[in-house]
């Protein structure tokens, strides 16, 4: 099938060499299929990382199913997923994603401006057809499917996770070992990440340009505002940006410490990286992964506290300390409040004082007083 302008991205026309025989037909016609597919959605401006991964999962699929696309049937695709739900016990948006993946994959090759249904006809006498559909996909109905156990840290917990990791800097240095510079960062990033409520990639990827001040708190000096430059993208769209405005004097101590006095001994004068690495420019996710599960692991804390816990929290100490809901919004960068709100885990201490400052007020409307203070004075 040809537009006006002749062949369009990933069509069978484009792909395959007319007049051409094929050694192995069933291979080469899948592997051209995957290529036009994966060309189709780099024109979409897919990320190449996202092309790639859906390939690797039709792939998966297809070595699982031994047979190939235009032999696919619906129960074909039923006895993968439940072998991927039931034996290798996925997560639900997971198993999800793949049936998005199969279902997608499955609409480009019955497309007839793409030309690969009639294409199989002529080789193989049949066609491709659409198996994933209402009946058999994943629905999506809740508004989060993380797990259950997934949380903020506590304040006590989030303390004890400082301190242990500015212990551990003390402690290699006190030793003469080398490896308190690298402590020495995690420890920092670990702050970072909780003082500005940013997800690891986010966190992972700043500039020391990233930091700047703001004109309305300048008492924050060069580490008032903090610009995300790799915030989470939307499909097939660029990184989102967005400043995040420091809200505790702290954190400038800490960015004024590790920038002024430690990262230097990096010798990374001319590398944009705010956490550069020894081995590395920058430091990798995985390092920053593995050194918050080996301290929590340390600490006794529970496994689902991960890296990421540290924007829960900081969402959540935010709304308990009474910052405006909109500003907190802002901050972490989410489109609607509801998304904020799935985040937020205020405390059993909050929760009961917000509740005895109910209850007092509602006595005292009744009794005709006016309500007291947490300090107690009218």
């Amino acid at each position: 099938m040809v537009s006006n302008d002749g062949p369009i991205t990933g069509s069978a026309a484009l792909v395959l060499v007319d007049g051409v025989s094929l050694l192995r037909p069933d291979e080469q016609v899948f592997e051209a299929m995957l290529r036009g597919w994966s060309n189709q959605g780099l024109a979409r401006n897919l990320a190449p990382a996202t092309v790639k991964a859906r390939e690797y999962q039709v792939r998966a699929f297809q070595l699982h199913a031994d047979t190939f696309p235009w032999e696919w049937m619906a129960h074909t695709a039923d006895e993968w997923f439940a072998d991927l739900r039931a034996v290798h016990h996925l997560a639900r948006s997971t198993l999800r994603g793949y049936q998005v993946t199969v279902r997608l994959f499955c609409a480009f090759v019955i497309n007839p401006d793409y030309g690969w249904a009639e294409e199989c006809v002529l080789r193989f006498g049949t066609h491709p057809v659409q198996i994933i559909t209402e009946h058999n996909a994943a629905q999506h109905v809740a508004d989060v499917e993380s797990q259950p156990g997934k949380r903020a840290f506590t304040r006590a917990e989030l303390q004890d996770l400082f301190n242990y990791a500015d212990e551990q800097v003390a402690f290699k240095r006190a030793r003469g070992k080398k490896g308190w510079l690298s402590a020495f960062r995690d420890a920092t990033i670990l702050k970072t990440a909780y003082s500005f409520g940013t997800r690891r990639a986010e966190t992972q990827l700043l500039d020391l340009s990233d930091f700047g001040r703001n004109p309305e708190a300048p008492e924050f000096g060069e580490f008032g505002v903090v610009h995300v430059r790799h915030g989470k993208a939307k499909r097939a769209s660029p990184p989102k940006r967005r400043s995040v405005l420091t809200v505790w004097p702290w954190t400038v101590e800490i960015l004024e410490q590790w920038f002024l006095e430690v990262r230097p001994l990096f010798g990374a004068d001319h590398n944009p990286a705010a956490w550069p690495s020894e081995r590395a420019p920058r430091v990798s996710v995985a390092t920053l992964d593995h050194r918050l599960a080996a301290y929590r692991d340390e600490l006794g804390f529970e496994r689902v506290l991960d890296f990421h816990s540290l924007r829960r929290s900081y969402v959540t100490h935010l709304i308990e300390d009474g910052w405006d809901p909109r500003f907190v919004q802002d901050q972490v960068g989410h489109e609607h409040a509801s998304t904020t709100a799935i985040y937020t885990g205020v405390s059993s201490d909050f929760r009961v004082r917000t509740l005895r400052k109910a209850l007092d007020s509602i006595v005292s409307a009744a009794i005709g007083e006016e309500p007291t203070t947490e300090g107690g004075a009218q």
